[in-house]
């Protein structure tokens, strides 16, 4: 888990300084709307952007996982329980 928290504020500080070195004003078109918006609000939206779908792409995994997960607790529990009588204990 600290490799991928490491690696996330890497990411975020090359994003950053790419943001702080590229200051300018651009015009963004979409369809039929255009707004002028700094480059900086460009990198920040697109990286969030991002950011959601690659979150969003893992979302069914961990779906699956959390069910399996469940399923063998429920199984394991099942186990434990006893099935019978206990067996007579012999002197």
């Amino acid at each position: 888990m600290r490799i991928v928290l490491v690696i996330v504020v890497l990411l975020l500080a090359v994003v950053a300084a790419f943001a702080v070195q590229n200051p300018g004003i651009i015009t963004v078109q979409f369809l039929h709307l255009s707004a002028s918006t700094s480059i900086l609000m460009v990198i920040v939206v697109a990286f969030g952007i991002g950011v959601l779908v690659g979150f969003l792409g893992g979302v069914p995994t961990s779906l699956r996982k959390g069910r399996r997960v469940r399923e063998l607790e429920e199984e394991i529990a099942s186990l434990r329980k006893p099935s019978g009588p206990p067996p007579p204990v012999t002197p």
